[in-house]
């Protein structure tokens, strides 16, 4: 017996890392039902994956065919705009068959690929890893730091870019993972999700087309733009679509060029990154002032743009907040951190919303998740405030109508 995920290869698989063929790999049938079961994860309540669910093995028996055969087309997706926290998302949703052939070319190629090649503190997008990965590898940065200096006398560089997914440019995407990815038909694949990225950018004259490669382009602006000068004349080769898992591993390897130069060739150990997030400590405040205008360049040269306004050095034992938490470095080396008490607020108004939307029990696991996740971040009396609200929803709008 072979291992069907890994052991059977076809006669045109790779051979001595040169580029080949590989469609077996995610075309395998183990790899299909396990990309099915993550693909219809927290979505199975909609009708078309309830639909494709009742008939999945003869739905996956179809990708299979289609993706060793290399004819699977991707299907048009839809898009909407969310706001969360004031700021605006454009969303692209996609069908469940679609979610599919992503989840398994990124699970079984592309992150495997790239993988080896990413920073252990780059800590989006990965098995293990999260946002509660990154706050506490922030955390433990605090704390060497201290050990090392005995002292709280430092600098931390706050990072963020500018419509970060908006301006990936798909060419500098491609050249990436060609770098590490030797499967051609998986680089077909992504070539076609990357290509359904393209905007419509018609209405540009050449001259607004050069300054929006060279600049920062805003999707929620080009969709204020009237649609009927949109004739699919001119297409903008940038942008990756929010919403689909190429994108996410997209997302955290095309910064690799900058996580590389800080850790590897500046040497800052104290050093990590979250999607377009990031921060670098030092002693020093000039050197993360030079630090800065190389990742400014670097940037530039990948087509992202650093968010000046967003970007600053504070002092570590100032306040200052990364990944919606406060931090400071005290002169014992205690590390402060508190909950950015608008994300309380904002919880509290979802968590009277939702009450009486969600069946009981989907309700007390969103709570509890919320609170497990938050609960260091926040003071004794938050906390008691928290679980007096959830069981007054709970009393006013379950127990009541039993």
């Amino acid at each position: 017996m072979v291992n069907a995920k890994r052991d059977t290869r076809s006669y045109e698989s790779t051979v001595n890392g040169e580029r080949g063929y590989q469609r077996d790999i995610i075309s395998d049938g183990n790899a299909l039902y396990r990309a099915f079961l993550k693909s219809k994860k927290n979505s199975d309540w909609k009708a078309s994956v309830q639909k494709f669910e009742t008939n999945y093995l003869l739905g996956l028996g179809d990708i299979q065919k289609e993706l060793r055969e290399g004819t699977y087309e991707f299907h048009e997706g839809n898009t909407f705009t969310i706001r969360e926290r004031g700021k605006a998302r454009r969303i692209t949703g996609e069908c469940i068959q679609d979610r599919i052939v992503e989840h398994v070319l990124c699970d079984e190629i592309i992150n495997p690929a790239i993988k080896k090649y990413l920073i252990y503190d780059n800590g989006a997008s990965q098995e293990g890893k999260g946002v509660t990965f990154t706050r506490r590898r922030l955390e433990t940065h605090l704390q060497l730091y201290y050990k090392r200096h005995n002292s709280n006398n430092g600098y931390i560089l706050l990072i963020d870019f500018s419509k970060y997914y908006d301006n990936i440019q798909h060419d500098m995407l491609m050249k990436m993972l060609r770098k590490y990815v030797t499967d051609i038909s998986s680089l077909d694949l992504t070539q076609q999700i990357v290509n359904k990225s393209r905007v419509d950018v018609s209405y540009m004259s050449d001259d607004q087309y050069a300054k929006c490669m060279d600049g920062v382009f805003d999707s929620i602006k080009h969709d204020q733009v009237d649609k009927s000068l949109l004739n699919k004349q001119k297409w903008l080769p940038k942008h990756l679509n929010i919403g689909n898992q190429v994108s996410q591993s997209a997302g955290i390897l095309y910064r690799t060029p900058i996580d590389n130069y800080i850790k590897i060739v500046r040497g800052v150990k104290e050093y990590a990154a979250y999607m377009d997030d990031s921060y670098a400590i030092h002693e020093s405040k000039e050197f993360l002032e030079d630090l800065l205008d190389d990742i400014v360049n670097i940037s530039k040269d990948i087509g992202i743009t650093v968010n000046k306004k967003k970007t600053r050095i504070c002092k570590l034992s100032d306040k200052w907040r990364f990944l919606q938490v406060q931090y400071s470095l005290t002169e014992t080396g205690r590390i402060i951190h508190k909950i950015n008490p608008k994300n309380i607020t904002r919880m509290r108004r979802k968590a009277k919303k939702l009450c009486g939307v969600l069946c009981e029990k989907d309700f007390d696991n969103w709570m509890k998740s919320w609170i497990r996740g938050y609960a260091k971040y926040m003071s004794r009396k938050q906390r008691e405030n928290i679980c007096k609200l959830t069981e007054k929803l709970r009393t006013n709008h379950y127990q009541s109508n039993q």
